[in-house]
């Protein structure tokens, strides 16, 4: 069978002035590109350039990826002119495709329905955002709104990445046809390892973007906590975000011996990490999924987590334990009670083989090649 031409477009993308926003975007086409020839475009302002555009063009792991700088202003309109501008040019560079795969219901996506109404080529939409889930929408504006219900009635698909986030577009009021397709995990990268060394102490990990909904504070204050309440406990905790107020908070309990703060590392360290650790910690405010928590099942090793948004959908029994939001006293306890080994989990293969079978990059291409399928045989028949 003839591999389908796929367009990926999406408001996040990895670049040179965000390096890690919208990584898992960039997992989903590299899984599509098994079974599909993919294209990568995107645009973004910069407001340090002179010139009014700048491509770069380049093969990443095996995908053609054009990125178009444009210049920014401080005038919303402006820019959103010159990202229109910026996708229109860059569409001219590539393969015209069979279909584009949006990501996210931002007014970036309005150019798959301008693709769509000029050339008559469909699209589905990846979401992401949490803007969209249903506890945020009473903050997130009309004009958001109204954009991504426009953008959304012309789309073959809406693709959310969790029930969570599905049952939240629903509420929103969009009716387009609705399939949950999990971010994905790179499980040739996060893979199950022997430990570099034994430990008698219980090794936790915590990687984010460090934000404040993201609670590391709370992580660092629960695992001193036990420390001084004599568990032998450790915690490496870091990610492309704040990282000297950690180490501040971290100097200050005087718990250098037992916390380890570390900056922005690679995918593949990230995994290293996981594979010499014992549990994988998650409090946050708020997720859409949680791609960290399959990632840790993917080297088999189980995650506490804070039961919110797309990330409850994953904390399963035997795989993980799920805390309330908020509950820093839960948090200790249950990560006392695992010090105690009182609850019981699952050996690292059988939790390995429940993220393989469901999200490995193979599993989730499969997912979308049939939904691409489904969309492009409804189009041939219009």
């Amino acid at each position: 069978m003839k591999r389908k031409k796929i367009l990926f477009i999406s408001s996040w993308f990895p670049n040179t002035l965000e390096p890690t926003n919208g990584n898992f975007v960039q997992r989903h086409a590299e899984a599509v590109s098994l079974s599909c020839d993919v294209e990568i475009l995107h645009a973004i302002g910069n407001f340090e350039q002179e010139e009014l555009y700048v491509y770069d063009d380049r093969m990443i792991n095996d995908i053609r990826t054009l990125i178009i700088y444009y210049k920014n202003s401080k005038n919303p309109v402006q820019n959103f002119l010159r990202r229109m501008k910026a996708y229109f040019n860059g569409f001219s560079k590539l393969n015209t495709p069979d279909l584009v795969h949006a990501n996210v219901l931002h007014n970036n996506m309005l150019f798959a329905v301008y693709l769509k109404k000029k050339f008559k080529i469909p699209f589905v939409v990846t979401e992401h955002w949490t803007a969209l889930q249903k506890q945020n929408l009473s903050q997130t504006s009309g004009t958001i709104k109204r954009i991504a219900k426009y953008i959304a009635k012309h789309a073959g698909y809406i693709l959310p990445v969790s029930h969570n986030l599905k049952d939240s577009l629903k509420q929103l009021g969009i009716t387009t046809p609705m399939k949950v397709i999990s971010n994905v995990v790179d499980t040739d990268v996060f893979t199950v390892k022997p430990r570099n060394e034994a430990s008698n102490h219980v090794k936790f990990l915590h990687v984010s973007s460090l934000i404040l909904r993201k609670r590391p504070k709370d992580i660092i204050n629960a695992i001193d906590l036990l420390h001084q309440n004599g568990y032998p406990v450790r915690l490496e905790i870091g990610g492309d975000g704040d990282s000297e107020s950690l180490r501040a908070l971290v100097k200050k309990l005087s718990a250098e011996e037992y916390i380890q703060v570390f900056d922005a590392i690679s995918y593949a360290d990230v995994a290293e990490k996981m594979q010499n650790s014992d549990y994988f910690i998650l409090f946050s405010e708020n997720e859409t999924q949680g791609c960290v928590i399959l990632e840790s099942y993917a080297c088999g090793k189980p995650v506490i987590s804070t039961m919110v948004g797309g990330a409850a959908e994953f904390i399963i029994d035997g795989l993980g334990i799920g805390i309330e939001k908020d509950n820093t006293d839960q948090l200790y306890k249950v990560l006392e009670k695992v010090c105690k080994q009182e609850y019981t989990f699952k050996n690292e293969a059988e939790i390995r083989d429940f993220c393989v079978d469901k999200y490995s990059r193979k599993a989730i291409a499969e997912q979308f090649t049939e939904i691409y399928n489904e969309v492009l045989s409804k189009n041939n028949i219009s």
